[in-house]
C-alpha cells in the first residue's frame, strides 16, 4: 500500500535525518530494510527499541561491516535495490568497500543517498557536530529568540528533520524519477546546512525586502510584533495568535471588544509594546479554554498552546487522526495524505519479519546470513 509500494531501500542505521527519512519512506509504502551494526554502538541517546518510532514499518538486518561476507551480502541487497540511505561521516562508505563508485557500478540505476551535517565536501566535513551547530552556521539560529535574549534552539526540528530528513527524502525521490527515465543513477548529498539553509529562503527574503531588519526578537515573526505572540492566560496556560493580514486583525479586535481608533495602527512598531501590555493584560483575565470558545475556528488566526500530552486530545487533532496507536505507543500517524494510494498503518519497531522484507528482493534470509 501507499504510492511507493514497490520500491526497494537499503539504509545504514544512523541517527537523526536518517532513520527519519527511512520512517517516511516506509510509511509511504516502500520496503526498506535496515542495515544496523552487529554490536551496539554510541550513537545519539539510546532508547528502548519499542520507543525508536522512527524505527517504525521496516525489518532490521545485523551485520558486521568490518567483514567481508558482510560486505558481500550487504551488495547483493544494493545490486536490487532502488535506493541507499547513509548517514556515516565521508569517507566511511568508501572505506568499507561501500562507497557510490562500487554501488553505482553493479546497480547503475541506484539513487545513493547521503545526509550529513556539513555535506561531502568542505573545510567542516570531516568534523562532528549537531542539528544546533548545522543551523548556527546558516543564520537560523541568530535569528530565533526574544529580544535582548540569546539565540533559542529550536529542538532539533530545523537541522536534522526539516534540513535532512526532508531534504534527503525529496531528493532521493527525485534521483528514483530520473533514473526510471535516464536509466542513470546518481549520488544525492543532502546536507543538514544546506537544507537548513534552503528552508531560509524566504527569511532572507524578507531580509532583502526591509521587512526583517531589527535586531533578534524584534520582528514581525520572531515574537517582536504582538500580533504574533504567545500569552499567558488566567490559569497559566498559554495561546497563539498570528493575525498579521489587516482583515485577519480586524477580526481578533471586533471579537476581543477591542476599539482599533483607540490604539496606535497595526503596522506601527513604536506602538508594538502598548499593544503587548493590553492583550497581555487581556488575556490574563480569562482561561485557555474560554479563550478557546471565544477565538477558536475564526479568522483571528489563534490556537491553544498544547503540551505534547494533550495535543492528541483536540478535536481537531482527533477528527483527521493525527494521532495513532503503534504497538501500544501514541505517536503522530504518517504525513503527507494520499487520496489514490491510501497508506498501511504502521509498524512497531521489531515487527516486521526479515524473511517478509527480504521476499522483495526475492532472496531469504538464509542468503544474507554471515
Amino acid at each position: 500500500m501507499g504510492p511507493l509500494a514497490g520500491v526497494k531501500i537499503v539504509e545504514f542505521t544512523g541517527i537523526g535525518p536518517a532513520p527519519m527519512a527511512g520512517m517516511m519512506l516506509a510509511d509511504m509504502g516502500a520496503t526498506v530494510l535496515r542495515i544496523d551494526r552487529a554490536a551496539a554502538a554510541d550513537l545519539g541517546v539510546p532508547m528502548a527499541q519499542e520507543h525508536e518510532f522512527t524505527h517504525r514499518s521496516r525489518a532490521v538486518l545485523k551485520l558486521d561491516l568490518k567483514r567481508p561476507e558482510a560486505i558481500a551480502r550487504v551488495l547483493r541487497l544494493i545490486d536490487g535495490a532502488d535506493a541507499l540511505i547513509e548517514g556515516f561521516r565521508p569517507g566511511v562508505m568508501e572505506r568499507l568497500g561501500l562507497g557510490p563508485e562500487v554501488c553505482l557500478g553493479r546497480n547503475p540505476k541506484l539513487a545513493y543517498g547521503r545526509v550529513t551535517g556539513w555535506g561531502q565536501q568542505g573545510p567542516l566535513a570531516q568534523g562532528a557536530g549537531h542539528d544546533l551547530n548545522y543551523i548556527a552556521l546558516t543564520g537560523a539560529l541568530h535569528a530565533i529568540g526574544r529580544a535582548g535574549q540569546k539565540p533559542t534552539p529550536p529542538l532539533n526540528l530545523v537541522g536534522d528533520y526539516g534540513g535532512g530528513a526532508l531534504y534527503l527524502v525529496t531528493g532521493l525521490l527525485a534521483a528514483i524519477i530520473a533514473a526510471r527515465t535516464s536509466g542513470a543513477g546518481q549520488v544525492v548529498d543532502a546536507a543538514m546546512v544546506d537544507g537548513a539553509l534552503s528552508l531560509m529562503t524566504p527569511i532572507y527574503a524578507m531580509q532583502a525586502g526591509g521587512r526583517l531588519n531589527a535586531p533578534r526578537g524584534e520582528n514581525q515573526l520572531d515574537s517582536g510584533a504582538y500580533y504574533y505572540e504567545v500569552y499567558e492566560c488566567a490559569d497559566g496556560q498559554f495561546i497563539s495568535l498570528a493575525p498579521i493580514e489587516a482583515k485577519f486583525h480586524a477580526e481578533l479586535l471586533r471579537l476581543l471588544e477591542i476599539d482599533p481608533a483607540s490604539m496606535p495602527a497595526q503596522r506601527d512598531r513604536d506602538g508594538w509594546a502598548a499593544w503587548k501590555e493590553v492583550l497581555t493584560a487581556r488575556f490574563r483575565t480569562r482561561t485557555r479554554d474560554d479563550w478557546c470558545r471565544i477565538l477558536e475556528a475564526t479568522d483571528a488566526c489563534f490556537a491553544p498552546v498544547l503540551s505534547m500530552a494533550e495535543a492528541h486530545r483536540h478535536p481537531h487533532n482527533q477528527a483527521r487522526e493525527a494521532f495513532i496507536d503503534v504497538g501500544g505507543h501514541r505517536q503522530p500517524a504518517p504525513a503527507p495524505r494520499f487520496g489514490a494510494t491510501p497508506l498501511a498503518h504502521p509498524r512497531a519497531p521489531g515487527s516486521v519479519s526479515l524473511a517478509e522484507t527480504l521476499a522483495a528482493w526475492n532472496l531469504s534470509p538464509g542468503d544474507v546470513a554471515v
